[in-house]
């Protein structure tokens, strides 16, 4: 008994002493949020994942947020991460899935669409001063997370066109690079055109688009041109027409920046999550949050060798020849 508590105070001394006296600097590349914006998060949810029990060892709201986000932040395994805080795998999975289920209700607070007339007005002059395209509101497009198998009937619908397992993220995103909406509840199969219709930034917009004046948003090729999403010329013929493209090109630039942004904070999104597919969106979600909350409290962006730069390699199942492996690193490491 004398050894169970001698281990109980040495590892309430060491999730106490994890990040004392670390800088801004320090617990950003831990957890991609500064002393005070982490004491923020805390603020915003601390009343929802409070632990109402009297145990004297009972996790802290801002070790359950300390956790959650080094998950996020880094990929690694929830044994590994339970190991840093001295918590097990178990703590790790129910801290995780509380902190993740509240970051998730803030979703209509901090991730909205411009409706008003006066941020439609300011998001089309942004847009135009970016490269001379009118009338845009946000650009769209796919990005595929990488889950484990589900191991279920329904495992082929998450076997995406590049031959692994993942969740098709439907993502709009506004001048500034945030995200303005998210629908991260379709299977890796899914095409991207089905997930525009079936998403309810697509019905609000088929329902509700009346004119250039509204806004649009622009697409790339996978997407059908509509009224509210204009998408390139497959074969422009006339020197307007490459004009078009080009600056439709460059335009959309902001939302394969905001991919890479955004995966290379949080980690999790560009290695696997390890969680059943449902869990898994909810946690693409509570990312998708907390980008916007990190652009919004001024975070600078995570430089690229600040990343984890070892991920495990794909097996390559294929004819072993020079093509088929060459298809193989650039379909798995170059497909955005």
């Amino acid at each position: 008994m004398a050894e169970f508590y001698l281990y109980r105070n040495a590892r309430k001394n060491r999730q106490h002493s994890l990040n004392v006296d670390l800088n801004d600097e320090e617990m950003r590349s831990r957890y991609r949020f500064s002393n005070e914006n982490i004491d923020r998060i805390c603020d915003l949810i601390g009343g929802k994942i409070e632990r109402s029990t009297q145990r004297s060892n009972a996790l802290s709201v801002k070790l359950q947020v300390l956790i959650t986000l080094r998950y996020l932040a880094s990929g690694n395994f929830m044994q590994t991460v339970g190991d840093t805080f001295c918590v097990d795998k178990g703590t790790v999975s129910r801290v995780v899935k509380s902190v993740v289920s509240q970051l998730c209700s803030l979703k209509n607070r901090f991730i909205t669409f411009p409706t008003t007339a006066e941020v439609v007005r300011r998001e089309q002059n942004a847009f135009y001063n970016m490269h001379g395209f009118p009338c845009v509101i946000g650009c769209i497009d796919g990005t595929h997370v990488r889950i484990l198998s589900p191991g279920s009937p329904a495992e082929r619908d998450y076997v995406n066109r590049k031959n692994f397992h993942s969740i098709n993220v439907q993502v709009t995103c506004d001048s500034r690079g945030l995200i303005t909406s998210i629908n991260a509840a379709w299977p890796g199969a899914a095409h991207d055109a089905h997930v525009f219709r079936s998403s309810a930034i697509g019905t609000y917009l088929d329902r509700h688009h009346r004119s250039l004046e509204n806004g649009v948003l622009l697409g790339d090729s996978g997407y059908p041109c509509r009224t509210f999403l204009l998408t390139p010329y497959l074969n422009a013929t006339y020197a307007v027409q490459e004009r078009y493209n080009d600056s439709h090109s460059k335009t959309r630039c902001c939302i394969e920046r905001l991919f890479s942004v955004w995966k290379r904070r949080f980690h999790i999104l560009h290695a696997e999550i390890r969680l059943k597919p449902e869990k898994c969106s909810n946690v693409i979600i509570a990312c998708a949050v907390l980008h916007n909350l990190a652009k919004l409290w001024g975070e600078p962006e995570v430089l690229p060798e600040d990343e984890l730069r070892y991920v495990e390699t794909p097996a390559y199942i294929g004819h072993q020849d020079g093509r088929g492996i060459r298809d193989h690193i650039a379909n798995n490491y170059f497909d955005r």
